[in-house]
């Protein structure tokens, strides 16, 4: 006899993978079943996230939580505009051990892959299978959110993303820094522990610019690293491929409906599905674990009578995720903005304004707590 499932779960990567895991300890029957289209290779895989202190205790909860060698603690983190203004976070002054962890993505797709081969109520499927509710993690390119009558508003960026590996020639010292100059931003992350000398870049340059860089022998794009970084870590070396991909603020407008054809299944989205937002701000994958986790909290609170697929429970998550994303989404599109406008007077008031808020205390420990998910 086929198998009954409660819910399926379209895309296996970190979002669906976490929220199946955590659907599983309320004794649900999941389906996970990958993506469509092609997965590139770990070993070319260049993505690192930022995790705050919520994402590493959902994942720790679920036993996911990549060793020190993969998750590499943030102490400091140091932000420079291009006209002499800067903003420094320092772990010790908020009283906690990191700011945030750089997590290497294929350690944590591993981890993960290993718990949901343990879970007996998850079942990894090729095929969509038949559940009360399904729940679309396919990513931003989703192509079932349309299949389902949700459309998705983006707004595009005059900006493309690239991201790589480097090998420093000064460690990094567990700082991750950022600069904000000449309409791009340049995001250097700490890789390999403690002692580490490799950093994940994440460059957000002009969309022009963007093929005459991925075009550049490596030599000369390490080049152009060093002279952005203002030489911080000096000589720089590529130990890894370049990858690119425009950049968006997007949102679907609905989240969850009632599945077509059918009265008694429903769907919501989550994650990158439901959301993008520039990556400037390092929290893109920690909106779309909080994504799974208030889908999970919702579901595992509902009355005994109540189906998974009960369209109240649904958009009560729709409510408050959208709600919690609403000041995120306004701050990085807000910088971003602001940040990328080549304007001599913005370029003055920006600083003037990273000044300020360097000093700004409370203000500054607030936005601090707020990011590092506290």
């Amino acid at each position: 006899m086929a198998p009954t499932f409660d819910i399926c779960i379209r895309g296996s990567g970190i979002v669906g993978s976490t929220l199946a895991l955590l659907l599983a300890r309320d004794r649900l029957k999941v389906a996970l079943l990958p993506a469509p289209g092609p997965k590139s290779p770990a070993a070319g895989d260049v993505r690192a996230y930022a995790l705050n202190r919520a994402s590493r205790q959902l994942l720790e909860s679920l036993r996911s939580w990549p060793d020190a060698q993969h998750a590499t603690a943030v102490r400091h983190m140091q932000v420079q505009g291009d006209q002499g203004g800067a903003v420094h976070f320092d772990a010790a002054a908020q009283g906690v051990d990191a700011m945030a962890w750089i997590v290497d993505v294929p350690a944590l797709e591993a981890r993960l892959a290993e718990a949901v081969r343990y879970q007996p109520q998850v079942d990894v499927v090729d095929a969509p299978v038949h559940a009360a509710l399904t729940v679309v993690c396919e990513g931003r390119a989703s192509s079932t959110r349309a299949e389902f009558g949700a459309q998705f508003h983006a707004t595009p960026y005059a900006q493309h993303a690239i991201a790589t590996r480097l090998r420093c020639e000064r460690p990094h010292g567990q700082v991750a820094r950022q600069w904000f100059a000449q309409g791009g931003i340049l995001a250097f992350l700490p890789l390999d522990g403690p002692q580490g000398s490799t950093v994940a870049v994440v460059w957000s340059v002009p969309q022009d610019q963007a093929p005459l860089l991925m075009a550049l022998p490596p030599e000369e794009f390490a080049q152009k690293l060093q002279d952005a970084s203002q030489d911080a870590l000096g000589a720089l070396q590529l130990t890894a491929e370049r990858a690119a991909w425009p950049l968006q603020f997007a949102q679907a407008d609905r989240w969850c409906g009632p599945l077509p054809g059918a009265s008694t299944q429903s769907w919501a989205l989550a994650g990158d599905a439901a959301h993008n937002v520039h990556p400037l701000a390092g929290q893109g994958l920690n909106l779309g674990l909080a994504d799974g986790q208030a889908l999970a909290a919702v579901l595992h609170g509902r009355d005994a009578w109540r189906s998974v697929a009960d369209l109240r429970l649904l958009r009560r998550y729709e409510r408050a995720r959208k709600a919690a994303l609403l000041p995120m989404g306004l701050a990085t599109d807000g910088l971003q903005q602001l940040f990328t406008r080549p304007e001599a007077p913005l370029q003055a008031l920006r600083n003037w304004g990273m000044k300020g808020f360097d000093l700004s205390g409370p203000l500054k420990n607030f936005v601090a707590r707020q990011a590092m998910g506290m």
